[in-house]
């Protein structure tokens, strides 16, 4: 039988990609929709003027995502990825239900951390590298990342139209019929993890958790989420109070630069898998970070320039969301890789939630400039760890000579 081309997905990793890839886009679909349009909902609700309470009630999600990631990894290792990741669609849909009929603030809480308790993240990254040959994981990495970053952009466009016609509970609504809808096509159409990852080896989850080059990787994308929360406490009142746009225009600036960014990132991917500079552009993507927060803090007066910012910002975002991922399960052992992308995600909610925090706590008392400098501070100390990094060469049971990723 003619072995497959290093060069070119088989038709199983592209399929692989693409539902998994789609299980995240409905999925998260639900998440964004919400997110423009709560805070309006809140005020209808019992207990909704309390913004303590109504902010609580955003971030419970994140919560709940950072407390359940690192389980539900080191269960899909012992368990296999598809059934915790049924069990973990099956727990948001519940949440959904709550969140759809609450009569107050307090269940709408209860309803979003049910919903972050459905952490799948860490399982069905981990189950993409299991299906993919690592020269083409960043690509299948990009393409959920791609379908993320798609979705928002629909979202903010869509969101308040929808919740003109159907509702806060209408949302939620769809949102658990998008989680039900992604287990039937989990169970259809995604190819079946190698038996490998159903055997349940032991891998100590000390060695993944203090392994250095993980730990790099697991700071970046805490800093890549702090400073993307970070930013979003100050870019609004920028393109109101600068950028002269109101709130509800603000899509007009953030789909066309999520839309550039992809076309942008997706020949930096490219040139980094096919020419081996894996190194080359993931420094590139954090130093862009860098120069993004100094151009901000020097030059981020007037609509326009506000807006080819963000837009560099997010062509570094989808580029490191893409390439970090696939890195960890490129170091960390296949029997560990759930546990690694578990406490890899739950370092990203992590970070979301210190962004809001420090970015809000800075904005308030040191005004905007003093939330760029932070965020430049933290690529530079990124900057400084991925000069530090050793060449990366995987520790997979299965490694093959086209395994090696010695370019990086």
């Amino acid at each position: 039988m003619r072995a497959p081309s290093p060069d070119k997905m088989t038709p199983d990793e592209l399929r692989a990609g693409v539902s998994l890839a789609s299980i995240f886009a409905l999925r998260m679909l639900g998440l964004f929709l919400i997110l423009p349009v709560f805070a309006l909902f809140a005020k209808t609700l019992p207990g909704g003027d309390n913004l303590s309470l109504v902010g609580f009630a955003l971030g419970a999600y994140g919560l709940t995502q950072a407390l359940f990631q690192i389980a539900y990894g080191v269960a899909s290792d012992r368990y296999g990825r598809k059934p915790v990741i049924v069990f973990g669609l099956l727990v948001f849909a519940l949440g959904c239900t709550v969140a759809a009929l609450a009569p107050d603030i307090w269940w709408m809480i209860a309803g979003r951390v049910l919903q972050g308790a459905g952490a799948i993240s860490a399982a069905v990254t981990a189950l993409a590298a299991d299906l993919t040959r690592e020269q083409h994981r960043t690509k299948v990495m990009a393409m959920i990342g791609v379908s993320i970053g798609l979705t928002f952009a629909v979202s903010l466009v869509a969101a308040p139209l929808m919740y003109a016609a159907v509702g806060m509970a209408g949302i939620f609504w769809l949102t658990g019929g998008l989680a039900l809808g992604a287990i039937v096509l989990l169970l259809k159409v995604v190819p079946a993890a190698p038996a490998m990852v159903a055997r349940g080896v032991d891998v100590p989850f000390s060695s993944v958790l203090l392994d250095g080059q993980l730990a790099r990787l697991n700071f970046g994308v805490l800093a890549l989420h702090t400073m993307q929360t970070a930013l979003w406490v100050v870019v609004p009142a920028a393109l109101v109070n600068s950028g002269g746009l109101p709130l509800a225009e603000h899509w007009k600036v953030y789909l066309p630069a999520v839309l550039a960014s992809f076309l942008l990132m997706l020949p930096a991917i490219m040139i980094a898998e096919r020419h081996g500079k894996i190194r080359l552009i993931f420094g590139g993507a954090v130093l862009l970070l860098l120069l993004v927060q100094a151009g901000l803090y020097g030059f981020g007066t007037g609509l326009y320039p506000i807006g080819a910012w963000l837009m560099l910002f997010f062509v570094a975002f989808n580029i490191l969301e893409a390439m970090q991922p696939s890195l960890i399960s490129r170091i960390a052992p296949a029997e560990a890789r759930g546990a690694a992308l578990g406490i890899y995600n739950t370092t990203q909610s992590i970070g979301l939630f210190i962004g809001g925090m420090l970015g809000g706590w800075l904005g308030k008392n040191y005004g905007t400039p003093a939330v760029h400098l932070f965020c430049a501070a933290l690529a530079l100390i990124w900057l400084m760890l991925v000069a530090t990094m050793k060449p990366v060469q995987s520790r997979s049971t299965t490694t093959t000579p086209d395994a090696l990723v010695n370019q990086y």
